[in-house]
């Protein structure tokens, strides 16, 4: 905007009524509005046909960002000459006489390279992820889009240096393909960081609010406003139990949590306990008539503990809240079918391993509350003792579990496959 919040092209029309000299930029957004057409006509009307790319009559630095991306456009699996990437130094050369017509050109050409570029880059590839919530899958994003994503940040030059509309982990990947190349890496090595870049390319960018799980790594990240805004270890599915590549919209958070307890560990954990002479009071369980909304507490005298350990009897056996409850404080939930969620954890020790491959699926959280404050953005308490109270979030949250096996070494290289995906 010029002065007094006018669009460009506006205030280059007044200014030209009264006579008075135009300045350069606002005589290149008038030539944006001859010239600009389709998408990119529809992008630059949205903001008077402001450019973004020239400055003062110069075209900026972000340029020679885009180019360097454009350039290396092999390390995404994509062409360089895809995007006629000697016609746009053309342009650019031709624009640094400061003529308008030619600075209008460069705008145009460089806007339309970046826009097809991202959309590339964006285009989705089946990775195996589950998608709990349709919505949350991935399509290739509009050029209209695009660019205004890109003109969303104060900072233009920033989000193109640190290619902030992919993920952190797709860049770091990326880096790392380029790092590969460089090394004479073996071609199956080079074709596994192209499937994990794969992986990192159905992730939001740093401006969406949303949570990433990586089990390949036992961490979890948060982000929102263009950057990273917290980390933490996790416990992970065992290989045995596998946390799925999944995503969802986290909706709620469960305080003084039941855990109920699958039906295999009852046969294959609790039974042999009882048998041997535990009770169900001494483990903080209960035992319950069936799964639904208002169950019978069971005596332990309609329970046969042997055909519960043979696998012949199924039965409903759940944790009560409490300090040593396999929940912890708090779980959150989102809406799946393969029984995943985000929960607290009593056991510490597992969290402080180099490996923490453990759980039967669900996400362990070193930093529970940390994530509930994130989220509700406050602190989040239980009113009193009472077990399971549902506290919904103002805001669904995304949350994605993924799985990145590739990491650089002092050797180059090298992959972390526990769960034997990468083939």
């Amino acid at each position: 905007m010029t002065a007094f919040g006018a669009p460009a092209a506006v205030a280059a029309d007044r200014s030209a009524a009264q006579g008075a000299a135009i300045p350069i930029d606002d005589r290149v957004a008038l030539m944006l509005r001859e010239e600009a057409g389709g998408d990119l006509k529809d992008f630059y009307a949205g903001r008077g046909y402001r450019p973004i790319w020239v400055h003062r009559g110069k075209i900026g630095a972000e340029a020679a960002t885009l180019l360097g991306w454009l350039e290396s456009a092999r390390l995404d699996g994509l062409k360089s000459s895809s995007y006629d990437v000697d016609e746009l130094r053309e342009r650019l050369a031709a624009a640094k006489g400061g003529d308008v017509a030619a600075l209008a050109r460069a705008e145009l050409a460089l806007s339309k390279r970046f826009a097809h570029y991202v959309r590339d880059q964006r285009r989705p590839r089946d990775v195996g992820m589950i998608w709990a919530d349709k919505d949350l899958k991935p399509r290739r994003p509009s050029v209209e889009s695009v660019l205004r994503a890109a003109t969303f940040p104060e900072d233009f030059g920033s989000y193109l240096s640190a290619m902030g509309w992919m993920s952190e982990h797709y860049v770091r990947l990326r880096r790392l393909m380029e790092h590969a190349q460089k090394r004479g890496a073996s071609e199956a090595a080079l074709e596994r960081i192209a499937l994990n870049l794969d992986r990192a390319r159905v992730l939001p960018g740093p401006w969406t609010h949303h949570i990433v799980v990586d089990a390949a790594a036992g961490l979890l990240y948060y982000y929102g406003g263009g950057k990273r805004e917290g980390m933490m270890r996790v416990v992970v599915g065992a290989p045995e139990t596998q946390t799925p590549m999944l995503a969802g919209n986290i909706q709620w958070a469960i305080l003084n949590p039941y855990w109920n307890v699958p039906d295999y560990l009852a046969g294959r954990s609790i039974a042999p306990k009882v048998l041997a002479g535990r009770s169900l009071a001494s483990l903080h369980m209960e035992a319950l008539s069936d799964w639904g909304p208002s169950p019978r507490k069971l005596d332990a005298s309609e329970i046969d503990w042997h055909a519960v350990a043979a696998g012949q009897q199924l039965l409903r056996l759940r944790e009560l809240p409490g300090p040593r409850n396999s929940m912890g404080k708090v779980k959150f939930l989102f809406p799946n079918d393969e029984g995943i969620y985000l929960h607290d954890t009593p056991d510490r020790a597992l969290l402080r391993k180099k490996d923490r491959h453990f759980s039967n699926g669900c996400i362990r959280l070193e930093k529970a509350s940390e994530l509930g404050k994130w989220l509700f953005q406050k602190p989040l308490r239980a009113k009193d003792g009472t077990p399971e109270q549902a506290v919904p979030l103002p805001v669904e949250v995304p949350v994605y579990l993924t799985y990145f096996t590739a990491i650089a070494v002092e050797k180059g290289v090298a992959f972390r496959d526990v769960y034997g995906r990468d083939g």
